[in-house]
C-alpha cells in the first residue's frame, strides 16, 4: 500500500467550479484523496464502535475509512448524499468491518436518537462518536443573511452535537471518546461565513464544557479544529473564483487533502488519548489560531 497522500493538483489555482448544495464527490476536479490507497491501519481501535456524522464524504469519509482500518464498525450518518455513502461504505467494509448507512437531517432531535439507537441495536453500544457533520454558506453582506439561514447553521453545526451526545453518552463506557469537528474559523472567523463561524465558535466551547461534565463517567470530548481542506462542501457553497484560491493564503499553500485530517481523529479516538480531553487540535496548514 502506498504510504503517501496525493496531494498533486490541489494548490492553487484550483480549477472553477461549481455544484448544487449539498455537493457530490464525483463532480469534485481534482478528486480528493481520503487515505483510499495511503491509509494504513495497525488495530489502535480494534473492536471499537463508531458513530459518524457526515461519514459520506469529505473528513467523514477519511475518517470512516481510517477507523476501519484501525478495526472499528462504523454507522455513517449523512443527509442524502446516497451514492458517496454508499463508496464510504464500500471502502469499510473492505477493511473487514461492518458498515450501517443511515440518511436523513440531523438537526432534527429525533432523527439524532434514531442514529444513536440505530448504532447500539446493530453493534450493542457506542465507543467513539464523530460529531462531523456541517452546513455552510457564504454571504458577503450581514443583510443578505435569511433568519432562516442562521436557523438551519445553528441546528445542524451545534444543536445536533447536544442531541446525539446527550443521546450516546448513556451508552458509552469508561474510555469512550466524543471529537467534534470545529475550525479555524472557531478562533479566526472568516466574515463571509459567518453563520457557519459563529457555530464554530460554539462547538469549541461545547467541546471544553461537555469534557469538564462528563470526566467523571471516564468519557474524554476533543474537538480538531482542521483549516481549508478539500471537499464537497467547498465547491457546493463557494463562489467559483473563491473555490479557485482555496487555500492559498495559507503558510503551506494549499487545502488539506482529507485523509492529512484523519490522523488526529484515530488518536483521540485511541487510548493513547487518554489524558487528552477538552482540547482542540489545529490542523491548518501552519495558520496559527488565535
Amino acid at each position: 500500500m502506498d504510504s503517501s497522500i496525493s496531494t498533486q493538483g490541489i494548490e492553487p489555482p484550483l480549477p472553477k467550479q461549481q455544484q448544487e448544495v449539498p455537493g457530490t464527490t464525483k463532480g469534485m476536479q481534482p478528486a480528493p484523496d481520503h487515505g483510499e490507497t495511503s491509509y494504513s491501519g495497525s488495530g489502535r481501535l480494534q473492536g471499537k464502535r463508531a458513530l459518524i456524522t457526515g461519514g459520506d464524504s469529505g473528513i467523514g469519509r477519511a475518517v470512516a475509512i481510517a477507523f476501519a482500518r484501525e478495526g472499528a464498525d462504523v454507522l455513517v450518518s449523512y443527509l442524502c448524499e446516497d451514492e458517496d455513502a454508499r463508496e464510504t461504505a464500500r471502502w469499510i467494509e473492505d477493511a473487514g468491518r461492518r458498515a450501517i448507512l443511515e440518511p436523513g437531517d440531523i438537526s432534527d432531535a429525533a432523527h439524532c436518537r434514531k442514529l444513536v439507537e440505530k448504532a447500539v441495536g446493530e453493534f450493542g453500544g457506542i465507543d467513539i462518536l464523530v460529531n462531523n457533520a456541517a452546513h455552510q454558506m457564504t454571504f458577503d453582506n450581514l443583510e443578505d443573511i435569511p433568519d432562516a439561514e442562521w436557523e438551519k447553521t445553528f441546528a445542524t453545526n451545534i444543536h445536533a452535537m447536544f442531541y446525539l451526545a446527550k443521546a450516546a453518552v448513556p451508552h458509552m463506557g469508561e474510555g469512550g471518546s466524543i471529537i467534534n469537528t470545529a475550525s479555524i474559523n472557531s478562533d479566526n472567523p472568516n466574515p463571509t461565513l459567518l453563520p457557519y463561524a459563529t457555530t464554530k465558535g460554539a462547538i469549541q466551547n461545547f467541546t471544553a464544557g461537555l469534557a469538564q461534565l462528563l470526566a467523571d463517567k471516564g468519557i474524554r470530548v476533543n474537538c480538531v479544529a482542521p483549516g481549508p481542506v478539500w471537499t464537497p462542501l467547498i465547491p457546493a457553497t463557494m463562489p467559483p473564483e473563491r473555490v479557485a484560491d482555496f487555500g492559498k493564503n495559507y503558510p503551506l499553500g494549499r487545502p488539506a487533502q482529507p485523509a492529512e485530517l484523519a490522523p488526529p481523529y484515530v488518536m483521540l479516538a485511541s487510548g493513547e488519548a487518554s489524558y487528552i480531553s477538552g482540547a482542540t487540535i489545529a490542523v491548518t496548514g501552519g495558520k496559527p489560531l488565535i
